[in-house]
């Protein structure tokens, strides 16, 4: 019976390994290798640092989401070797497969920049959105400097919904008048795609925020409370908020499917990893020209199952998951209970709508439908 290996517990992993199952029925025996066996929602991280999210209700077991027939490892994978379809884990033990999915993640690395890890705040993790909501609980006033301390990162609109979403709660608290907000990008507008940009920008600048563009980070200074960029800007803050920089599963660098960077070459269509026709990879771990987003992840899993079980069931592809095409779709908050939405793929780009309510609630609406449609694989 042929062996399917899934590696990663997130959306991507949890979806291809249910819709494996459910094609398959029995006809190949999946196991998914997950570090945790906790299934983590992470879009909801966002709104933990202002006290509108419990973060208990972010998390699900992982073996609950995942159908009956599915084998679950929990354990971490320190090792790939492609070239003899094995897989090694923490404990010493060795996996083998004939066919891989690889759906690790990406991770933050702080650490990339000096001083990033001890004078700043994110909200990408758990933990770091938890010590995030501490420190604007204490926070009365001064200089909130935000912003993208590398590319790519996940969840790319994240960094702008949760400039709008911290106005929105300065003004709540009566210290907007007290606060001076300045947003940064490494790039020379708001954000890499023209047209989020061009909704964004006249927002920021409608709600006071300073935006400083083409600001790359360098370093921060902890002592002095000083972010400085590349290009030799320097802003003092009272409280920081800074992307760290991401790189993919610390075992995929510099490995045969992966950059130094740990994201795996993938195909854009096919999302085989070039060299090795029994290994895919989705979500946040490739190296593809698109969004690092669960949306992403939603829209390629369909395509990694229907070709790993037509491979298995000896068929041709059903054309219509033969090919991923890009799809990616994300709402985009912008506080005061109003959102947009952006819908795009590799030809077209967003055309996203003005804020209203409609967007927000269908947002909010989604979250908590999440755990019943998404991994488990109903939509």
């Amino acid at each position: 019976m042929k062996q399917i290996l899934v590696l990663g517990g997130g959306t991507g992993g949890t979806l291809v390994a249910n819709l494996l199952s459910k094609k398959l029925k029995g006809e190949a025996e999946i196991t998914l290798v997950s570090a945790s066996p906790r299934h983590l929602y992470q879009p909801g991280w966002l709104y933990v640092p202002f006290g509108w999210q419990d973060p208990r209700t972010l998390s699900r077991s992982l073996r609950s989401l995942l159908r009956r027939r599915i084998r679950l490892e929990i354990a971490r994978v320190t090792a790939l070797d492609p070239t003899h379809n094995t897989v090694e884990l923490e404990d010493g033990r060795k996996l083998g497969y004939d066919y891989l999915v690889v759906a690790t993640g990406s991770r933050v690395t702080p650490e990339d920049v000096p001083g990033l890890a001890e004078g700043a705040h994110h909200f990408y993790t758990e933990e770091a959105a938890w010590r995030l909501h501490s420190a604007l609980e204490e926070f009365t006033g001064g200089r909130i400097v935000v912003g993208v301390g590398g590319l790519p990162h996940k969840c790319p609109v994240a960094p702008l919904e949760f400039t709008f979403l911290l106005e929105e709660y300065l003004s709540r608290r009566g210290i907007r008048d007290k606060t001076e907000i300045t947003y940064t990008y490494p790039i020379d507008r708001v954000f890499t795609i023209q047209s989020v940009a061009d909704l964004a920008a006249p927002l920021l600048a409608e709600r006071g925020v300073r935006v400083e563009t083409f600001f790359n980070l360098e370093s921060v200074d902890p002592q002095k409370k000083i972010a400085y960029s590349l290009e030799g800007t320097e802003l003092p803050y009272d409280l920081l908020v800074m992307i760290p920089p991401h790189r993919g599963a610390k075992f995929l660098e510099n490995s045969l499917i992966a950059d130094a960077q740990g994201w795996v070459k993938t195909d854009r269509s096919t999302l085989q990893v070039p060299g090795f026709p029994n290994v895919y990879a989705l979500g946040d771990t490739t190296d593809l020209p698109i969004s690092k987003a669960g949306s992403t992840a939603h829209f390629e899993a369909p395509v990694i199952a229907e070709r790993i079980a037509a491979a298995i069931q000896g068929r041709e592809v059903d054309p219509r998951h033969a090919a991923y095409h890009g799809k990616v779709t994300c709402f985009l908050e912008s506080g005061y209970e109003k959102a947009s939405i952006l819908a795009f793929d590799y030809d077209t780009p967003p055309n996203p709508p003005a804020p209203s309510w409609l967007y927000h609630y269908e947002k909010m609406a989604f979250n908590k439908a999440y755990w019943y449609l998404v991994p488990t694989g109903v939509i």
